[in-house]
């Protein structure tokens, strides 16, 4: 009686040879026995930095074109700065929203339609005439599109893929800004001067549709789908708690916020970088070193070498985020930025010259180092709606550079020269070392509980 069982207990693992059993309880565990060589994190972080550069290179295009279309259309610079404006505020203001889009419909599907609404954007500004034209396309178009692979773009992706590396990867990705500039910036000068400025929009329009490719094959929303954990974790992260409403959780996660003092410094001193930066610099460089004589494919190749050094300045500054108190790092960027764009009107000439390099070499090195320790600064004080939160910090970043876009390009009409504006952007730095340093004050554990 006892005889017939016996057969029996076999029968759950006797599907299988003896050889291979040991091997059956792995893909029920978290991870793998033995981690693959190269983890999967790697390869998401390269197509992210590939969309991060094509990004980077289609904001750049219009100043670029402000020049060209005065010329064409005899459109004043204010005129033609107004829709940089409009493409840097719709940048801001869609940047926490694909955030949670990209929780709820998923990074991949987000960023392709990011891309070719880009690509329709720069397409159909080839056929405009008017003002309003040139505001729709580049200014709402592209500035939606490029807004949907803004910071927090790179913030969720180093969130998911990363609990190792976190600072460093955050700071490459950020770079990638820097570096789309290296590449289409002296590209994009060539074309508007031989060919004109449809065939740079061209570019951009084709090469948005391209980037869409390695996105559709080569991204994976998180490691778990394939069966792995986030590079460098040693256990199961927690279960992202599903919303459908991304709209309704961005608004929930910036009332919240709102709530905390932290958040207020963090998107007001983000707002005076992006104003130094962005709003001033990436929009007005090139039309103000060509005020002073020198020629356009110049000055674009002045604003690409500021990127070869931001590449390396932001890298470094992932590392320091790392390993550094990130309050005390922003303090000495603010600072340093400041101290470079008080100087910047007495370094113009006609002709390269030493002084202006040293500034390209300077201020490169300060570009967007303040990125890093931000988004650190975003994960300590709001856990896991950091990325929702970067986007809106990140908001007040692009509307202070739309606002100095719009208000540089009108007092080079009014002036006729842009050395307000340099000595603004100055002043402006010492206000955010000011905030910055009552951020370090105000330790994390008297501002978390704001978002309970």
């Amino acid at each position: 009686m006892n005889e017939p069982p016996a057969p029996a207990r076999p029968a759950p693992t006797g599907h299988a040879p003896a050889g291979p059993a040991p091997a059956r309880p792995t893909p029920a565990g978290p991870a793998p026995s033995r981690p693959p060589r190269l983890h999967y994190a790697w390869v998401v972080a390269a197509v992210a930095l590939l969309v991060l550069l094509g990004s980077a290179g289609f904001r750049s295009t219009p100043s670029l074109m402000i020049g060209a279309l005065h010329h064409e259309f005899g459109w004043s610079t204010g005129t033609i700065s107004s829709a940089t404006s409009v493409n840097l505020t719709l940048y801001g203001l869609t940047a926490p929203f694909a955030a949670a889009l990209m929780d709820r419909f998923g990074v991949r599907l987000v960023v392709v339609c990011a891309l070719l609404t880009i690509s329709v954007g720069a397409g159909l500004t080839m056929l405009m005439r008017e003002p309003w034209q040139l505001v729709l396309c580049w200014g709402v178009l592209v500035g939606l599109g490029s807004g949907s692979m803004a910071g927090a773009f790179a913030t969720t992706i180093t969130g998911r893929w990363f609990q190792a590396r976190q600072g460093l990867v955050t700071g490459v990705l950020t770079a990638a800004g820097a570096a789309g500039n290296l590449v289409f910036l002296p590209v994009g000068a060539w074309l508007v001067e031989q060919h004109g400025w449809r065939s740079a929009v061209v570019v951009v329009s084709l090469a948005a549709t391209a980037v869409a490719v390695p996105v559709l094959v080569l991204m994976r929303e998180r490691p778990a789908d394939l069966g792995l954990l986030p590079y460098g974790a040693t256990e199961e992260p927690p279960a992202a708690a599903a919303d459908g409403r991304a709209m309704a959780r961005s608004l929930r996660v910036l009332r919240t916020a709102s709530r905390s003092r932290a958040f207020w410094l963090l998107a007001t001193s983000f707002a005076i970088c992006g104003a130094t930066t962005a709003g001033l610099v990436g929009t007005h460089f090139i039309p103000a070193a060509h005020d002073h004589g020198l020629p356009v494919t110049t000055a674009a190749s002045l604003l690409a070498l500021i990127g070869v050094f931001d590449v390396v300045g932001t890298v470094a500054s992932g590392w320091f985020t790392d390993r550094y108190d990130s309050g005390g790092l922003l303090v000495v960027y603010y600072a340093l930025r400041g101290l470079s764009l008080l100087l910047l009107p007495q370094l113009f000439a006609g002709s390269l010259e030493p002084p202006i390099l040293a500034f390209v070499i300077f201020y490169g090195l300060d570009w967007v180092a303040t990125v890093p320790p931000t988004v650190a600064l975003c994960r300590r004080h709001f856990g896991d709606d950091a990325p929702i939160v970067f986007g809106w910090v990140l908001a007040c970043h692009q509307i202070g550079a739309a606002v100095v876009a719009g208000l540089a390009g009108l007092a080079r009409d009014a002036l006729g020269d842009y050395d307000l504006a340099w000595y603004a952007a100055g002043g402006l730095c010492a206000v955010a070392v000011v905030l910055c340093l009552a951020l370090r004050k105000a330790g994390p554990e008297r501002l978390a509980p704001a978002l309970s």
